[in-house]
């Protein structure tokens, strides 16, 4: 492995670092005292990720992406998770399951996705169906060339900017070994079709402007050419999002501890008590050198995966290690950076408490921590058929 940065990889990071610093910091107080990002903010700052080569980076080239492999991607992620989560998903990078897309599917959804005429959101998780998601109870049940979908999601993010979802449905049992479980099938479902509505969500105290939303079907009638994949085996796709979001998480977390740590140096260094800057009291100092070890230690892992996944050969324990590690080192960071900043930390004048509190979420969504630790334990256990 070779983290050497080229010439192209080291411009796409100036390039990213630039416009989230010209194009979200401004936006971020507003966003955060609002929890709501105005319309005519999202089309500047969409255009101008489009102008610059940086919306759909993940997507193929030959279909009008970025075509930024694994590793490049994380380079950008990490820039764009400095700022604001809401502000930073404007320059979307589309769920990487739409490549499952096929026929008629790529003119309708993939390519105006890509191109930013359309905006895609996924629903997999349910009220009674977080962490186990074959216990989902939406159900799609098979009606000649149709299919008619019953049931409800909840904490489906971003569905207020969204053209279309990403469904997950329950579309029958199988026998295991383990017993019974239910096959999963996915759709493309467009926001407007007849016993589909969109209520509302939680009120979160991470990432404001960025919103859930609770999603109900009622006998919800969709044709077969809107499945995406194969008939009960939307797992098959859903196992090719879930590395590579896990992949983005990390990486936007080693974005925003490196902002946090940043802040937390220029206080130590600039900041005087009892006659001397504050990072000459050991007790400052060592927390210091302990955030950027863990910072340091988390990129490695997370540069390490996305390296493997450019290879064609990340394992899901590699995507594992990364999204643990970068999600609470972020809280020990974040954490620490307010305790060196004292009280001012906790002011809304600098972003450490709104990093603080976006923190929190990352050990949970995409897999908490508990279920990456149970993907990791379960590589090491299976080479013994433990």
């Amino acid at each position: 492995m070779d983290f050497g940065l080229s010439n192209e990889q080291q411009m796409i990071i100036d390039s990213v670092r630039s416009f989230v610093k010209q194009e979200l910091y401004p936006h971020e107080a507003e966003v955060e005292k609002t929890n709501q990002i105005d319309d005519g903010v999202v089309e500047k700052i969409k255009q101008k990720s489009i102008e610059l080569g940086l919306y759909a980076a993940n997507m193929p080239e030959e279909l009008g992406g970025g075509g930024l492999d694994s590793l490049t991607l994380c380079l950008m992620e990490k820039e764009l998770g400095r700022a604001n989560f809401g502000l930073q998903y404007i320059v979307a990078r589309p769920s990487n399951i739409l490549l499952a897309c096929k026929d008629e599917q790529i003119e309708r959804y993939l390519l105006p996705t890509i191109r930013g005429e359309k905006v895609d959101c996924l629903a997999m998780t349910e009220p009674n169906a977080g962490s186990d998601v074959r216990s989902m109870q939406c159900k799609a049940e098979r009606d000649g060339d149709h299919f008619v979908i019953n049931g409800s999601k909840h904490f489906i993010s971003h569905a207020d900017m969204a053209d279309y979802v990403i469904l997950f449905a329950a579309s029958g049992v199988e026998d295991t070994p383990r017993g019974p479980k239910k096959k999963i099938t996915s759709f493309l479902v467009d926001m407007g079709t007849p016993g589909f509505t969109v209520e509302p969500g939680y009120n979160s105290v991470s990432h404001r402007g960025y919103h859930n939303f609770i999603l109900n079907f009622d006998n919800c009638r969709i044709h077969e050419s809107q499945m995406l994949g194969e008939e009960d085996h939307g797992f098959d796709v859903a196992n090719e999002w879930l590395g590579a979001t896990r992949l983005s998480v990390a990486a936007m977390c080693l974005g925003r501890a490196e902002r946090a740590l940043e802040i937390a140096i220029e206080w130590a260094a600039t900041r005087e008590q009892f006659g001397q800057p504050v990072g000459k009291f050991q007790g400052v100092s060592f927390k210091l050198a302990d955030m950027a070890m863990e910072l340091q230690a988390a990129e490695l892992l997370t540069l390490r995966a996305a390296w493997n996944d450019s290879q064609g050969n990340m394992s899901n324990s590699d995507a594992a290690m990364a999204k643990l590690k970068a999600s609470e080192m972020l809280a020990m960071v974040s954490d620490e950076a307010i305790q060196i900043l004292g009280g001012m930390g906790l002011m809304d004048d600098m972003p450490l408490e709104r990093i603080w509190r976006d923190h929190r979420v990352e050990r949970i969504w995409d897999g908490t921590s508990e279920i990456q630790r149970h993907i990791i334990s379960r590589s090491l256990l299976r080479p013994y058929e433990a």
